[in-house]
């Protein structure tokens, strides 16, 4: 009779889930005996850099990720990183060690009571199966589950359940296969071609999921036919459309007022991929400007439920996309050339200004690079002065939780050994996520990490204007050299002092994970 563990192991490859980012407990340890062969353990020192990697990795791969935990207080840990990974529609498939089943009830140590809640309302879906015979068909659920609602699931499994025999109704689970279609019919098709066509002065709106091979172009060709402005979504975390194409407006201002201020004019608002929207700062206003109407396409069918104005369409945006492409007819018109990028600012004093950092990453690296970024006080310098053409070429923490960065971009060289990968990360932030340098070191991922320093939490000092606390304490972290930092946990570090060092190193292949600190002057997100 096979074992609970067997057939996990088989179903989970079949299913291409064998590279797991974990850091176990003596309660996952079950689990990880016998581990196929094919298998890869990628092991983080702490679970928020876990599931940071984790998220980096799924997102670039466009697959789901095991994740192994530990029970309660290893998922308690994970559990800011993964507000991160819920907010991007990361499929992330947790898998945490539970006391074995007599122990629970009696809450004998590391026993997780009631380990199905503790995760929610965050992941998607979870459970703690009922029987050690169910545990395929759940952990089956969990990955089916992630893949089909894009978002992390739970399964909290008793560390006694994997060494117990099941018998052969058990090996159906390998056979599984679940797939979704969500083509509009004919009707729907008509009805949303006509609006786009009859639409004055039509403008879209572009989310996260749009920053995939296919539906990157497949934008920019339905803007041109259109030529209508484009913008992304709030609180952009991927980025869907070139950045300095002449159509791109930028980045929508989170706030109510000020979005309805920026579709003025216009009577129709396509919104594709995103939801309807991710507001941050609270400025109340109209929805929407008198006349102007708004129509959301979207996979996530809780984003079109919760969504306060508008119309929604629960469909791939991909064929949504082909189906307007075909429904439109012509080629469009060229938009024009990109727009130029401007001479970086610089600072007064002695660190550098952002600005001159991200115009020497424009300059010196090559243009499929793929940036994740975590240093939320630079980014106006950022957009300011990067030309991104390409999908897959801007990470950011999709619900602002710091953290993801550092851990993040050793996921996405992970996932992409054969593309150059950048973290951008603020000394802030960079704390958050540090132990992922020892991962990255240990699996010699070709990664740069452009540590900025300035010495404070420079976003909280700008929210202190906002909200009129310009006294607030605990927002200076002076004294801090990640070169020795990184260098301790095994990756080869260099401080640079001016715009040219700063070139001369980023022109040297890494070949292994480096990390090059800059010292730089205190800026504003805007």
């Amino acid at each position: 009779m096979p074992s609970v563990r067997r057939v996990s192991h088989a179903f989970l490859e079949r299913q291409g889930l064998t590279t797991v980012f974990g850091n176990p407990g003596s309660n996952e340890l079950p689990f990880l005996a016998e581990l196929p062969d094919g298998f890869r353990y990628v092991l983080g020192l702490h679970e928020g850099a876990v599931v940071g990697m984790a998220d980096g990795y799924a997102q670039a791969t466009g697959r789901p990720v095991l994740v192994n935990l530990h029970a309660a207080s290893g998922s308690g840990n994970a559990m800011g990183a993964l507000t991160n990974a819920v907010a991007s529609r990361t499929p992330l498939v947790v898998v945490a060690g539970q006391q074995v089943r007599p122990a629970i009830g009696p809450e004998a140590n590391l026993a997780s009571v009631d380990a199905q809640t503790l995760m929610k309302p965050l992941v998607g879906w979870a459970a703690e199966p009922a029987c050690a015979e169910d545990v395929p068909r759940a952990l089956a659920q969990a990955v089916f589950e992630a893949r089909l609602q894009r978002r992390p699931t739970y399964l909290s499994v008793p560390y006694d359940d994997w060494s117990a025999e099941v018998d052969d109704n058990a090996l159906a689970v390998l056979d599984r296969r679940v797939e979704r279609a969500s083509v509009p019919d004919a009707a729907q098709g008509r009805r949303l071609a006509e609006r786009v066509a009859a639409a004055r002065r039509p403008a879209l709106v572009l989310g996260g999921d749009i920053d995939a091979p296919g539906l990157f172009d497949g934008a920019v060709r339905l803007a041109e036919r259109l030529g209508c402005p484009v913008w992304a979504a709030p609180s952009l975390f991927r980025l869907p459309f070139p950045n300095r194409h002449p159509l791109f407006r930028g980045v929508l201002p989170a706030g109510i007022a000020p979005v309805c201020e920026a579709f003025e004019g216009h009577d129709l608002v396509l919104v594709l991929g995103a939801p309807v929207f991710r507001y941050h700062e609270y400025l109340p206003g109209r929805y929407l400007p008198e006349g102007t109407r708004l129509v959301q396409v979207t996979e996530d069918a809780s984003a079109a439920a919760r969504a306060p104005m508008g119309e929604a369409l629960v469909a791939d945006p991909g064929a949504v996309l082909d189906l307007l492409l075909n429904a439109l007819g012509g080629s469009g018109e060229r938009a024009g050339p990109y727009r130029p990028v401007p001479e970086p600012l610089t600072a007064p004093g002695a660190g550098l200004h952002p600005e001159q950092v991200f115009a020497a990453l424009r300059d010196g690296l090559p243009a499929d690079t793929a940036y994740v970024v975590e240093s939320t006080s630079t980014t106006s310098a950022w957009w300011r002065q990067m030309d991104l053409r390409g999908p897959g070429s801007y990470y950011f923490p999709a619900a602002g939780g710091l953290g993801f960065g550092l851990p993040g971009a050793v996921g996405v060289a992970m996932a992409q050994p054969d593309r150059p990968v950048v973290g951008v990360i603020g000394d802030g932030s960079a704390n958050y996520g540090i132990t992922a340098l020892w991962t990255a070191a240990q699996h010699g991922v070709p990664l740069t990490i452009v540590l900025l320093r300035n010495g404070t939490y420079g976003a909280l000092r700008w929210f202190g204007g906002l909200l009129g606390v310009p006294d607030a304490p605990g927002l200076d972290i002076p004294g801090l050299d990640f070169t020795r930092v990184a260098e301790g946990y095994g990756v080869r570090a260099r401080h640079v002092g001016g715009v040219e060092e700063l070139r001369a190193a980023l022109a040297e292949q890494p070949g292994r994970p480096r990390l090059i600190q800059v010292d730089t002057a205190l800026t504003t997100p805007s």
